[in-house]
């Protein structure tokens, strides 16, 4: 059973000024220890536009080392423009997992593009930054991560680790389609690939963990790291309809491996629910877990999915 320490929601985009591109959602974050702060990537929209429809972009926000509420700096412009007409990525180009490789760093991301009988189609891309992490140049104009005959709708939310000399990355695949009384829905669950260079990926091909809420169970954003001789994962879940509250809304779900491979769920230690009362009281979701010198940390959305930013939690126990 984990336990964990909640510290609030510590990043509002909502908050930011002169950003207009930055107005609201600040989602899957993912860390990068640099020597004096904590930098956090993460996925942010501008306003909406006349049909409402709204474009992802990729940015960070850097926090003290030595006191992770306190807020340092805001990059001042996109991480990555969108892609050209007809691209992957032209309509959401947004970080999701960034990792150190060799003197490199290197960011996976969501591409996605509009599609007419469904609202969307994703694919994941890469891009790599040579300056530690400031700017970043996409490795391609395509995907490196991209629809299958076995995958065939879209694949999203990736999370990147390496654990010896394989890197490996967790995602959601999206299984079909349903149509609801207000529009068609997605329903996606979560696999793995794998990688020697962190560029070319050879996928499993299953799903890794069981449903417990029906087989439209949607799950996303599964995070990993090795803790007490096991690994651990936490992810996100929801219904495939009436999720934008508390009724069907993302949860925070656990899952442990002994080799990476197989999983066995335990939702109930993952020991971080919604509040009483405030900004994260309807649901938690997209967690990501670091370790910064020798503490462990959870970064984690609350209500409507990230508009309002992500918070924090440390944690306090863990008992196997």
């Amino acid at each position: 059973m984990f336990k964990w320490k909640k510290y609030g929601n510590i990043f509002n985009p909502t908050a930011i000024e002169n950003r207009p591109w930055m107005k609201e959602f600040a989602q899957a974050p993912s860390t990068l220890i640099m020597d004096d702060v904590v930098r956090v990537y993460f996925s942010c929209r501008p306003a909406p536009d006349e049909r409402g429809n709204y474009v992802s972009l990729s940015a960070y926000a850097d926090f003290n080392k030595l006191n992770l509420s306190e807020l340092v700096n805001v990059c001042e412009r996109p991480l990555l423009e969108l892609g050209p007409l007809g691209s992957f990525d032209e309509y959401g180009a947004y970080f999701t997992s960034v990792i150190r490789r060799d003197s490199d760093i290197v960011a996976y991301y969501v591409g996605y593009t509009r599609c007419e009988s469904v609202p969307f189609t994703i694919n994941i891309g890469g891009a790599v930054s040579t300056d530690g992490g400031h700017t970043f140049t996409r490795l391609g104009p395509g995907p490196i991560l991209s629809c299958t005959v076995n995958e065939p709708f879209f694949l999203t939310v990736p999370r990147v680790k390496k654990f010896g000399q394989r890197y490996y990355m967790w995602y959601s695949a999206g299984r079909r389609w349903v149509q609801t009384d207000r529009k068609p829905e997605p329903v996606y669950h979560i696999r793995m690939a794998t990688s020697l260079d962190g560029v070319h990926w050879h996928k499993e091909n299953r799903d890794l963990i069981p449903r417990i809420i029906g087989e439209n169970e949607c799950q996303a954003c599964p995070d990993v790291f090795y803790h007490d001789n096991s690994y651990h994962m936490f992810f996100s879940y929801r219904a495939h309809e009436n999720y934008y509250g508390a009724e069907g809304g993302y949860r925070i779900g656990y899952a442990w491996s002994p080799d990476l491979l197989n999983w066995t769920r335990a939702d109930e230690r993952a020991g971080l629910d919604r509040s009483e009362s405030g900004w994260d009281s309807e649901m938690v979701s997209f967690p990501h877990v670091f370790n910064l010198d020798g503490d462990v940390y959870m970064l984690y959305l609350g209500n409507q999915m990230g508009r309002y930013g992500f918070g924090l939690a440390q944690l306090v126990s863990y008992d196997d």
